[in-house]
């Protein structure tokens, strides 16, 4: 491992010159890998499915379809074949790659939020190797999750080559999860949607331009290998009356508890795998696979990404019955070789969820009024989004990456509607998407991302400002507008006679008594027009607090009064000294964790300096600190040293960072990222 690391190392040396030495601007860079992002995905996805296409001719030999095959197989071929692929596929994830393991897609997000966007370069190759297996013999899973895995792997591997830093690593690992599902789908869009909605969960994402880039140019590549041609070629449907939108309303209704109900049995088996069968992990996948085999005896379209029985639904091709019974034996041998340690995604199964559905709402809507309505395909195509909305919570990429697979405009109104119903429904039944609640399931709350747990880390008195002259309630109204036009302030703080804080006046509180000034001038005074209920802040307040204070009460600044006397003001807090405050602290972290990423267990010894006399290492926590936060310890005013990141192994054995926070309290598996001159870094290892 020190070879590889030590090669890797003086590749990304070679790289970073070769980038100097071309002068490149930044913008122009992330381009350069963008492309070369989206290059690497398209090919990777090409490849994944050659893979699969591979080892599905092998597992289940013969002619015509691959749903044609599997039916036609033997019955010992059925149970054997899935068995055989899980036993096979279970010690590589064991052994190599446990991120491996499942539907590829909350891995990436986990990613994006406790690593910077690392990934590991051989999950892209573990990845591929075990998601063709599990499908290409049976197992009931798709190929876009893996390829999404994969093509974020690469973003991410390319990233860490060139040293990007941590806003660009995480760009590009947005990069490689687009193009993955463009050239999964042919749907350059949707894949761009897909990186921003779900993986980045950030419509303001700065670097839309290279997510853009990477998209099409893996959808390139793959029109060059596959052709430019629809996932799934079907007819043209079209609205058949005004009428017909009532019963896509119901359709959505259906597929937002379809949706609540896959998410609850795939977690439900998850669950029992994980904690209820107690044998070898690495032979979970076998016993799943045999399971699954003994359900394709009776119904063999479940196996594999199902595309040729979807293919079917679309152009009204199935028995409404047999599909009703479709949908919930999909989400049984989904979650089974999910649960069981199987790899492969999620998105194949929604849409096969999704088309059995529609097809079997469509036929018996269609039976009863057959003047007003569409054949059921057009049902099933739609019931698609819906599924996919339901789950991923993605309903504006569930409606581009439909249409974009049909390449049929006249779907859009019925899909928007079943999107976003099933989207709403499925919400409200459950609060997690299929790819969060697994995240939530680790413990790990994408809702307060780092940006957040940056607010809660600025304390009021940190941003603070002292400067404010209070003015007393007796000071009549027209001094009261010279001295808010003199400071060129909007508010101004007024005190009692006493001394106390009374409130504050702003300017919108006396711009309707501007016009009547002269008149007013000696009849009212200060204290009449203060606003005595504006809320208060105190200096042991975070930042958090305030801002939703301030959102509340549509307010830019707030009062700061003393802990332990609410009628003393010390200062004022303003919206935009926050705004400064935060994203300086931004700019720190990203600096202090490009450096803090150089530091490695196997250099640990070497120290990074900075500045004349000031250094970066990494040392192990000393055992006095397990247990204690950095609050009680005090660290910076003890030692002079700062925590720039703690790193910790998780059961897993993955690293994971964190930002430093007053409150966090110290474990013995903990690794400390510090910042200080050198005697003092020297005195607190002495500790360690």
């Amino acid at each position: 491992m020190d070879s590889v690391s030590g090669f890797s190392e003086r590749v990304s040396q070679k790289l970073e010159k070769w980038v100097d030495n071309i002068k490149m601007t930044e913008h122009i860079f992330m381009i350069v890998l963008a492309i070369l992002t989206g290059v690497l995905a398209g090919f990777g996805a090409v490849g994944i499915r050659a893979l699969i296409t591979a080892i599905s001719d092998l597992s289940f030999s013969g002619n015509g379809s691959l749903l044609d095959r599997i039916i036609e197989a033997p019955w010992y071929v059925k149970i054997l074949v899935p068995t055989i692929g899980g036993l096979i596929v279970g010690p590589i994830i064991y052994k190599f790659a446990p991120e491996a393991k499942g539907h590829g897609v909350p891995e990436v997000m986990q990613a994006i939020l406790l690593k910077s966007g690392h990934i590991r370069p051989r999950v892209a190759f573990i990845k591929a190797l075990a998601s063709s297996i599990t499908i290409g013999t049976g197992g009931s899973v798709g190929r876009e999750g893996p390829i999404i895995q994969i093509g974020a792997s690469i973003g991410s591997t390319i990233g860490q080559l060139f040293k990007v830093r941590t806003q660009r690593l995480k760009t590009l690992v947005g990069c490689g999860a687009a193009a993955g599902i463009a050239a999964a789908f042919n749907a350059p869009v949707a894949g761009a949607l897909f990186a921003i909605e779900i993986i980045l969960m950030d419509f303001a994402v700065a670097q839309f331009t290279p997510i853009v880039i990477s998209s099409v140019i893996a959808t390139v590549i793959s029109h060059q290998f596959e052709g430019n041609f629809p996932a799934f070629p079907v007819p043209a449907y079209h609205l058949e009356s005004p009428y017909e939108i009532i019963f896509y309303f119901g359709l959505g209704i259906l597929s937002g508890v379809v949706s609540w109900m896959f998410i609850k049995v795939l977690y439900f088996f998850e669950d029992l795998w994980d904690e209820k069968f107690k044998f070898p992990e690495y032979l979970k996948a076998t016993v799943g696979g045999l399971m699954v085999g003994g359900i394709a005896l009776l119904y063999p379209q479940i196996m594999g990404v199902g595309y040729d029985s979807i293919t079917m639904a679309l152009n009204s091709n199935v028995i409404w019955s047999l599909a009703l019974v479709l949908i919930f034996v999909k989400i049984l041998a989904t979650s089974l070789t999910l649960g069981s340690g199987g790899s492969g995604g999620i998105f194949a199964p929604s849409l096969f969820m999704g088309a059995m559905l529609g097809a079997f709402f469509g036929y018996f809507v269609h039976q009863a009024f057959p003047n007003i309505t569409a054949d059921y395909g057009a049902y099933a195509i739609v019931a698609m989004g819906g599924l996919v909305a339901g789950t991923t919570r993605a309903p504006i990429t569930a409606i581009i990456i439909v249409f974009e697979m049909t390449k049929d405009y006249s779907i859009i109104l019925p899909l928007m509607i079943v999107c976003t119903l099933s989207m709403i429904l499925s919400a409200k039944l459950s609060r997690e998407s299929i790819y969060t609640l697994k995240l939530v399931n680790r413990k790990i709350n994408i809702r307060e991302r780092a940006e957040v747990n940056i607010m809660k880390s600025l304390s009021v008195k940190d941003v603070m400002s002292k400067e404010f002259s209070p003015i007393c309630e007796d000071t009549n109204f027209t001094e009261v507008v010279s001295l808010i036009v003199s400071r060129r302030l909007p508010y101004i703080s007024v005190k009692s006679r006493t001394g106390s804080f009374m409130g504050i006046i702003s300017i919108n509180d006396i711009k309707e008594l501007l016009f009547d000034k002269d008149a007013l001038q000696f009849l009212i005074i200060a204290g009449d027009i203060v606003n005595p209920k504006i809320e208060r802040t105190t200096p042991d307040m975070n930042c958090r607090q305030v801002l939703e204070i301030m959102n509340r009460i549509d307010s830019d600044v707030l009062p700061v009064v003393d802990t332990d006397d609410n009628n003393k003001q010390i200062g004022l807090i303003w919206r935009k000294d926050i705004d400064d405050t935060y994203h300086k602290e931004i700019d720190r972290i990203e600096l202090t964790s490009d450096l803090a990423d150089k530091i490695t267990l196997n250099n640990s010894s070497k120290d990074i300096t900075f500045l004349e006399g000031y250094v970066i290492t990494e040392i192990p926590v000393p055992n006095s600190f397990i247990g204690r936060s950095i609050r009680e310890l005090g660290i910076r005013s003890k030692f002079g040293v700062d925590v720039l990141t703690i790193k910790k192994k998780s059961n897993s054995g993955e690293e994971i960072k964190a930002i430093p926070q007053a409150n966090y309290t110290f474990t013995e598996n903990d690794l400390l990222i510090v910042a200080g001159e050198k005697e003092k870094i020297n005195i607190l290892k002495g500790y360690a």
